[in-house]
């Protein structure tokens, strides 16, 4: 459980944040590569994960994939859900990290970092508000300000996207064309 004064820090962190970056495989996956005989792999994202970042881009905020793997897959999933930056198959995170920032014109400050794995730590650790999945590996925990309730694909990122917007004061705004006739 997090403390009172802890929770308004990653509020604090959560309320600066212009551009939410991810890893695919173990945050918007559940980490499993089902390898098919074709030679294609299979996936699953989860819905709840894909209209939070649907939410957090009505909101005027954007978001992006850097991954180690390349998957067409993540390619459709990122196109439909309006991803604007997507790296894949990168074997140096923290430089495809860096020129997304140049990119998107935005500061460290700025930015969220949701990891999973140890490869994740050098991002977390240039990224304002640092979060790991709640079945991330132990040091990539320890090195996030805020571990998700939830694991990964099985809606961590709409848990993020939730506390980014709700720390902005924009949920509420967001949620009147579902909740008002």
């Amino acid at each position: 459980m997090i403390e009172a004064q802890e929770l308004h820090q990653i509020e604090r962190r959560a309320a600066r944040i212009k551009l939410l970056l991810m890893d695919c495989d173990g945050v918007l996956t559940d980490g499993r590569i089902e390898l098919l005989a074709s030679g294609d792999e299979q996936k699953s994202f989860h819905t709840r994960d894909g209209h939070g970042l649907v939410l957090l881009h009505r909101a005027g905020l954007r978001s992006g994939i850097i991954s180690g793997r390349s998957s067409k897959l993540v390619e459709r999933r990122a196109q439909e859900l309006g991803i604007t930056y997507v790296r894949q198959g990168t074997w140096n995170k923290i430089e495809d990290f860096r020129e997304v920032l140049a990119e998107a014109d935005v500061k460290e400050s700025e930015v969220a970092f949701i990891g999973d794995d140890v490869t994740d730590i050098p991002l977390m650790r240039h990224a304002e508000l640092a979060v790991a999945v709640a079945d991330a590996v132990e040091e990539t925990r320890a090195a996030a300000h805020y571990v998700t309730r939830l694991p990964g694909g099985f809606g961590a990122v709409r848990e993020v996207t939730e506390l980014i917007l709700k720390a902005q004061g924009r949920w509420s705004e967001l949620m009147r064309r579902y909740t008002e006739e």
